[in-house]
Formats: C-alpha cells, sequence, structure tokens
C-alpha cells in the first residue's frame, strides 16, 4: 500500500487539541464535512477547551452542523473539553500512562475505542492501533480476519504483530483508510487493487 499510494502524512490538524475535536467529528461522516466544521468554530474563535465547554450548545450544533449528528456531537464536544479541563489539560494528560490514558477517555461520553485511539495515536503519539470498519473489512477479504472479532481482539493483534511503534502505526491505519477509498470499498474494485495478489477475496471487474 505505501508502495503504491505513498505516505499519507496523517492525522490532519494544527494542533492535537484539533485532532481530538476532529476524532469526535469524524464519527459517521466523511473527513471533508469535519473540516467544514472545524473551520466554522476557528471563524468563531471557540476551537479551544474553554471555548467549546462554554459556548452554548445550540451555537456549537450550528458550526459543526456539517459534520452531522450536530446537536449528539455537540454535547459530545462539551464533555470531553469539561473533561480536558478538569484533568488539567493536553499537558497533564499527556504524562499519564497510555493504559491510565486510554481508561480515562473512554470514560468520557460519546468517546468509544476508536475514537479514543484516534486521540491516543495521532493527538499523544502512544502506540495504540486503531481499528475501523475500513481494517475490518480489508483483512476480512484478505483473508486474515474472521470479521467477528471483538475490537479489542483485532487491536491487540494488531500490535502484537507489529510491535510499538507510532510511525508504523499511523502510517499503516493511514494506508488502510486510503485503500477502503481507493479500491477496497463495499463494492470491490479488484482490478485497482493493489492487494488483489494476496486477496482471498479478489473477484476481477467485469
Amino acid at each position: 500500500m505505501l508502495a503504491a499510494y505513498g505516505p499519507q502524512h496523517w492525522w490532519p490538524g494544527d494542533s492535537p487539541f484539533e485532532v481530538m475535536v476532529g476524532a469526535i467529528l469524524t464519527q459517521n461522516t466523511a473527513w471533508p464535512n469535519v473540516e467544514k466544521a472545524i473551520a466554522n468554530l476557528k471563524r468563531a474563535g471557540l476551537l479551544s477547551p474553554g471555548g467549546l465547554a462554554a459556548a452554548p450548545p445550540d451555537q456549537v450544533a450550528g458550526l459543526i452542523r456539517p459534520s452531522g449528528y450536530f446537536n449528539i456531537k455537540a454535547g459530545r464536544l462539551r464533555c470531553f473539553c469539561v473533561f480536558l479541563l478538569e484533568k488539567g489539560g493536553e499537558e497533564a494528560l499527556r504524562r499519564e500512562e497510555t493504559a491510565v490514558l486510554r481508561k480515562a477517555l473512554l470514560e468520557v461520553h460519546g468517546v468509544g475505542p476508536e475514537t479514543a485511539d484516534d486521540m491516543l495515536l495521532y493527538a499523544f503519539q502512544r502506540p495504540v492501533f486503531v481499528i475501523d470498519a475500513y481494517t475490518r473489512r480489508i483483512f476480512y477479504r484478505l483473508g486474515l480476519a474472521r470479521g467477528s472479532e471483538s475490537y479489542e481482539a483485532l487491536r491487540q493483534g494488531f500490535e502484537s504483530a507489529l510491535g510499538p511503534d507510532v510511525d508504523l502505526f499511523n502510517e499503516y491505519h493511514a494506508l488502510i483508510v486510503r485503500h477502503a477509498k481507493e479500491a477496497c470499498g463495499k463494492k470491490p474494485d479488484c482490478g485497482a487493487c493493489c492487494l488483489a495478489d494476496i486477496c482471498a477475496a479478489n473477484t476481477p471487474s467485469t
């Protein structure tokens, strides 16, 4: 995948906090929609923990409308920012061990395993592999996963196989997302697939 697509330079964001906001906003939506929502927050001067925690929920919801589920996500952003402030900010969290930090993130309303691991890998540079729907789809088709594994089982499997390497995890996950969009969509384009030779589900396009 690296040979086919080149380095991906993920995660898009001007700061670790912006990455964390993006991890929440990208739930159930495409990244271009998240970029629009973040741009709106920046223009309104609200892209900060204090700004989002104090802003009226309906104002935040209106600004992040492009990301979809905007009322729900406005509430999740507020909960996360309150958590961040109560914990002493990003630098205080950065001093926590990975397991402790992951547990704390998962206790925040609206932060599930994938969102927490996005934050850990891309904002805090921790060697935690992110499992998403693209990963499940590709590795099931390759014959390397059953498709019924739990999130934690898949995550631990990747981490055990690859070893703790933040840069590798970053690039690998980004390439999986790119490949899912380029070739391995819900309806695969096997003729355009750089993994076709090793794919158990390879069915050439007609």
